[in-house]
Formats: structure tokens, C-alpha cells, sequence
């Protein structure tokens, strides 16, 4: 039996947990903290980081999402140097070619007043009329679209291994431990978690418990007693497809239809998330093909005419760890246990988010509070309370 102990125990290697490792390794205040992160796939071939397209966006429309996003921009531009390792940088391909989000005369209001919100808070987000999406991106079929709003500095997309190898590298740097393992089991005592039971290592003993687990965040919950973490494993598909041609400029270009593009090296990234009834619960990886057939190569062909020619590539399903509730990231303490900390349902927008949520744990866990980026919107407590977080720019 184990006789470890350690001041910080994430469970969940992946962006977010790795991030979160690197921030509390990272200063001074740090410095005899013992932090360990246990990861069940540290090869991470079923991840929702590695499986991610790797999207950065600053088009919410939550204060606190743009926020994040800004500050994402930030960190990735100066990655290469603060993360790096003996001297050596991680090379992220962070490129900023924007996100383009369309929309038909319906779309226009809400466009609007989220570029108002998204520019008041420093974002740089252009609203394009057809003419000047003619003229920018001459490519795109237009009949339908009434507007566009295209991102002009800190979108576009990285490399998210890359992103998530140079966290854990940092963060192991700094004296950050990694257990290639997996919590059976949590012991609580008086509203606190005080050990956890890891398959391989046995009882290791704790001072705050962080569940950075992805889309396996329920199940890590319910071995604590709780049974209301509304995050579930949601399968997305991310298709391949080889056209005829490149775009020249493309952004990453978000349909009214909710079918989203990108260039990737010699070809395209694309997908959607499916229709609301017929997303199920599920941990299974199985690749279908049925979704791109019936809804994204239609949709695909209707706004660039040389996507009617494509050829379908390699391509692959990755997990979304979905908040059912209002889709946004859920942060800190569970009112019944203080030291079990929540950095779960971010259902889709982890990856981007990583450096800014990474920041405010460590800080949650250091200071008692968030001291650089209000976050508390996102607390747990805001399900009962009834103030949910609406998220419009839902992808």
C-alpha cells in the first residue's frame, strides 16, 4: 500500500489537466508544493485533446469565454519561449487565419451584438457584408448569407499534441509528477476528500482533489458521492476530405448549418455536431460516415462549389465532454466537499481555453480565489441558483 502523499492530485493528463499543473508548478508561491497528475492513457490515443481540430476562437458571447479566449492568444504567441524546456521551445503552428461565422438575415442581430460584446473586451471581429465576403473570400457561394463575422488577429487553429506535450513537459519541469494510472476509488471524511485509490500505486493521501477528466468527469464524481456532474462523453466525427484545389485566405469557416471547414496541409478538416436527439452517451470511438453523407458534404457543396469533387481521406471521432445544462465549463469546489474541485464540461472549447482556466485553478487552489479572471460564473452552485451561463457561439 502507497504511503504517498501530495498537496494537489489532478486526475486527467490532457490539456486541461496538464495546464493546470503547469500554472501551480509555475510560481513562487509554488515552490514546495507537491503536485502529482494521474493519467490512465498516457499515450493519450483516446484523448479529447489529441482527437480535438484544434480550434481558437474569440467569437462567444459570454464575457468570461472571450476573456479566456484573449489570453489564449496571448499564451500561444509566447508559448515557444515560457514553455520552454532546456532551452528548447515547443512549436505549436498556431496560425491565425480567423474564424468566419456566416449567417442568413436571422443570424444578423445576433451577430451584431456579439461583435459589440467581443470588441468592448479587446477581440478584433469584423462584420463582413456579402460584397466584401465576395471580395475577400470570392470562393464562397453567397445566395443565402446575409452577413459574416471573421475574426482578424488571435483565431484560427494549433497543433492541439503539440499544445498538450509542451504543458506536461513544462509542468514536469517544474517538479510536477505523472503517474500512469487510474482513481477506483475516493475516500471522504467530514466534507473532504482525504485519500484516493489508484489502481496501480494503491492509497495515496491528498489536499485538494482536481477532476480534469474529460468526458470520464461523471464517473470520477460519482466515486466521491456525487451524482449530479451533468457531464457526459458525446462522440464528434472529424472528417478528412482532399478537394480539387486550395482556398486561398480560408479561415475557419462556420455554415449557417453549423457544418464547419478548415484547411489542413494539403486538404480539409470538416464536420458538425449531429442533431439534438441523436447524440447519445457514449465512450465507443467507432468511426460512421452516415452524418457526413446526409448533412456536411451537402452542406459543404452549397457554399464552395469545388467541394461537390472532394474525395473522402482519413478521418476519426473524438469525445466531447459535454455539460448538458448550458455547454460551458464548470469550475471550482462542489458545495458538499471543499477540496474536490471541478474543471470539467467544457463541451468543445477546452483545448482553447486550457491557459486561462490553468491560471485560475492554480490560483482557486493557492489563493482561495481567483485573483487575474473572475471565473466564478462558472461555479457548480450556479445550477441550483439558476443562473446558468448561455453560450450563443455554440460549435
Amino acid at each position: 500500500m502507497s504511503s504517498e502523499s501530495y498537496d494537489v492530485l489532478i486526475a486527467g493528463g490532457g490539456v486541461v489537466g496538464s495546464s493546470i499543473a503547469y500554472f501551480l508548478s509555475a510560481g513562487t508561491d509554488s515552490r514546495d508544493l507537491r503536485v502529482a497528475v494521474v493519467e490512465r492513457d498516457p499515450a493519450y490515443r483516446e484523448a479529447s485533446t489529441a482527437l480535438s481540430v484544434g480550434g481558437v476562437r474569440q467569437q462567444f458571447s459570454t464575457t468570461e469565454n472571450i476573456l479566456l479566449s484573449l489570453f489564449s492568444a496571448e499564451f500561444f504567441r509566447e508559448a515557444k519561449s515560457v514553455l520552454a524546456v532546456q532551452g528548447e521551445g515547443p512549436e505549436l503552428g498556431f496560425q491565425e487565419r480567423g474564424y468566419l461565422f456566416l449567417a442568413g438575415s436571422s443570424g444578423v442581430p445576433i451577430l451584431r451584438r456579439n461583435q459589440a460584446r467581443q470588441q468592448q473586451l479587446g477581440a478584433t471581429i469584423e462584420l463582413l457584408w456579402p460584397e466584401e465576403l465576395a471580395n475577400r473570400f470570392p470562393w464562397l457561394m453567397l445566395e443565402d448569407i446575409a452577413c459574416g463575422s471573421l475574426g482578424m488577429k488571435g483565431e484560427g487553429w494549433l497543433d492541439p499534441y503539440s499544445l498538450l506535450q509542451a504543458f506536461k513537459a513544462k509542468a514536469r519541469e517544474q517538479g510536477v509528477t505523472y503517474l500512469t494510472d487510474e482513481v477506483t476509488g475516493i475516500r471522504n471524511h467530514h466534507g473532504r476528500v482525504e485519500a484516493v485509490n489508484l489502481a496501480r500505486e494503491g492509497q495515496v493521501h491528498l489536499g485538494t482533489l482536481v477532476n480534469a477528466a474529460g468526458p470520464r468527469a461523471s464517473d470520477l464524481a460519482l466515486l466521491a458521492g456525487i451524482r449530479d456532474l451533468p457531464v457526459r462523453p458525446r462522440k464528434r466525427f472529424v472528417y478528412r476530405i482532399q478537394a480539387p484545389e486550395e482556398l486561398p485566405g480560408c479561415p475557419l469557416v462556420i455554415d449557417p448549418s453549423g457544418v464547419y471547414f478548415r484547411p489542413e496541409g494539403d486538404g480539409f478538416l470538416c464536420g458538425v455536431s449531429p442533431p439534438a436527439g441523436s447524440d447519445p452517451d457514449t465512450l465507443d470511438l467507432t468511426m460512421e460516415y452516415e452524418l457526413f453523407h446526409e448533412t456536411v458534404w451537402p452542406a459543404l457543396a452549397r457554399r464552395v462549389g469545388m467541394f461537390d469533387s472532394i474525395r473522402l481521406g482519413s478521418s476519426w471521432a473524438g469525445h466531447y465532454a459535454f455539460n448538458t445544462v448550458d455547454q460551458n465549463a464548470i469550475l471550482g469546489p462542489h458545495p458538499e466537499l471543499e477540496n474536490f474541485l471541478f474543471a470539467n464540461g467544457f463541451s468543445g472549447h477546452g483545448l482553447q481555453h486550457a491557459p486561462g482556466i490553468g491560471r485560475g485553478l492554480a490560483e482557486l487552489i493557492l489563493f482561495g480565489t481567483f485573483r487575474t479572471l473572475d471565473l466564478t460564473a462558472f461555479a457548480f452552485h450556479r445550477f441550483f441558483d439558476g443562473n446558468l451561463v448561455r453560450e450563443e457561439n455554440v460549435v
